[in-house]
């Protein structure tokens, strides 16, 4: 070969993101065909490329879903990569399209909200890192703010997270008694905002900054303590309190 370039067949292949040669499902081994592993070895026993492959039944122009699957995990260098995809990078795969995408993006979509409810049962928070592992998956690549208020109970057990604002969180724009309707509604004893950064960086604002303010002098009013304020970026999240900002109540003087 010229140049010092050598070809072969023969190559280590990462199986959740390397593609290969396009052959039907029909045309491979029973002992190769995602279903019959499936139903050979478990679920657990598959690939990302043939759990995708099975979601997506069939494939398209002569190429196997699985051939698809494999291709798609390739070009985004994996399934984390693949799972950060917008929709029309989904579509813009080969053979791809709208209906597959679509099935993708439901199916991350079903995981995220799988994790973020699980361990099933009480929630409890003992520290930022609770709130962010719950929500950064479902936060974390939302293409416009979102506002979220997590309401605790005496002994910082979650009674409801609820969303109350989406657009641009600011706080010239947020009703500052919204973030606190839910809390009054259901008895809570404290709350933790938490909102997202589109641009990944959760470095906090001084937007940020100025509504927190206002929800730590709004729930002293009410009695309902502010615990913390979380801006989630893409895989990191920054917590005002570790920042230095003061949630605790100024110290009442004697007589």
């Amino acid at each position: 070969m010229s140049g010092g370039h050598v070809e072969t067949t023969s190559t280590i292949r990462d199986p959740d993101c390397a593609p290969r040669p396009g052959r039907a499902i029909r045309e491979l081994p029973a002992a190769e065909r995602p279903r019959e592993r499936l139903a050979m070895r478990g679920v657990g026993g598959l690939s990302s490329a043939e759990l995708i492959g099975l979601l997506w039944g069939s494939g398209s122009r002569g190429r196997s879903a699985l051939d698809l699957a494999e291709d798609a995990l390739a070009r985004h260098e994996g399934l984390t990569g693949l799972a950060r995809a917008s929709d029309l990078e989904l579509e813009a795969l080969p053979g791809v399209g709208a209906a597959k995408a679509a099935q993708l993006t439901a199916a991350f979509e079903l995981g995220r909200r799988l994790l973020a409810d699980w361990p099933a049962g009480r929630w409890t928070i003992r520290s930022p890192r609770d709130v962010a592992d719950r929500l950064m998956l479902q936060m974390g690549r939302l293409e416009r703010e979102e506002l979220r208020v997590v309401l605790l109970n005496t002994k910082n057990v979650v009674l409801r997270v609820a969303t109350v604002y989406q657009g641009n969180v600011s706080s010239s724009l947020v009703r500052v008694g919204e973030l606190f309707r839910d809390a009054v509604r259901l008895n809570a004893s404290g709350l933790i905002l938490v909102h997202n950064h589109p641009s990944g960086d959760p470095t906090p604002s001084p937007d940020d900054l100025h509504l927190t303010a206002e929800a730590l002098a709004a729930g002293r009013l009410l009695d309902i303590d502010l615990l913390d304020h979380l801006v989630i970026g893409h895989d990191s999240f920054a917590s005002l309190r570790d920042r230095g900002v003061s949630f605790d109540r100024p110290a009442r003087r004697a007589g």
